[in-house]
């Protein structure tokens, strides 16, 4: 899917959702326009999907497990299809992604399929050796259940789930080591940014994207940081190998403003 939309010159959106109410309308919305979508929870986003009151270690294993169900029956009827994503795992979240790939391996010897579809790691903050190293040793994992695995090269700015990024820009030689390896997906830092962008923001650096597209050959990229970004910047984006494009803030922000006029009302 992510090659098709390479080829054919689109990105599927991916949004983060906390509850089943945000997951109910990211699916009405790709149900209306008939394009598949990409459903994606952060740790926070799991946990949060659990319950602010459960205080357990495994509270956002558990709430991404509810939520993946909740998306695998509610997907039927709305006829589209969805793939499953969890994003930015840093070090310290391995074990949140270790609790979702034994579900995940229960689930595929109960029904032949995956319980997502594929998990993030973004092990950008560590040396590349090691990035590397962690990331296969995960691939392999998710791969034995027909899994994929998106890892994260340079550093995506702003701040998710506690953890800050510098903001630093993929190198496109490194980037080609990842394709030869064969990983599903790449997200590239190119300037992009977590949160709301201030008004002083460079914009997204296209010429390091060109090298990275040009480097990697097919490999699908993934742009963080979609919200508020120039329609503009999104197309050229799209042009240069970005297959899959990541929203948040914008709908939190959406949610929030249509609470409060709820409640002033």
């Amino acid at each position: 899917l992510f090659s098709y939309a390479k080829k054919e010159g689109f990105a599927i959106p991916a949004v983060n959702v906390v509850g089943t109410d945000s997951i109910n309308a990211v699916l009405e919305a790709a149900s209306k326009v008939k394009s598949p979508v990409i459903v994606q929870f952060s740790n926070g986003g799991a946990g949060f999907y659990a319950g602010k009151g459960l205080k357990t270690s495994d509270a956002a294993v558990l709430g991404a497990i509810s939520g993946a169900n909740h998306v695998h029956t509610m997907a039927k009827a709305y006829g589209i299809p969805v793939i499953l994503h969890t994003d930015h795992a840093a070090k310290k979240l391995l074990p949140w992604i270790d609790g979702l790939l034994d579900a995940g391996k229960e689930h595929f010897e109960k029904t032949k399929r995956p319980l997502f579809t594929s998990h993030m790691l973004d092990l950008s903050e560590e040396s590349l050796e090691e990035n590397i190293e962690i990331c296969v040793e995960y691939f392999k994992k998710m791969n034995a259940i027909d899994m994929m695995i998106e890892i994260e090269l340079g550093i995506t700015g702003g701040e998710e789930d506690g953890v800050v990024g510098s903001g630093e820009v993929a190198d496109p030689a490194e980037c080609k080591q990842i394709a030869d390896l064969g990983i599903d997906f790449l997200a590239a830092g190119i300037g992009n940014i977590h949160g709301k962008y201030p008004a002083n923001w460079a914009g997204l650096n296209f010429e390091v994207l060109g090298k990275i597209n040009e480097a990697t050959g097919d490999m699908p990229l993934v742009l963080h940081g979609g919200s508020g970004i120039p329609d503009e910047m999104i197309k050229e984006a799209i042009s240069l190998g970005v297959a899959k494009i990541n929203v948040n803030t914008e709908c939190q922000l959406v949610f929030a403003d249509a609470t409060r006029k709820y409640i002033e009302e």
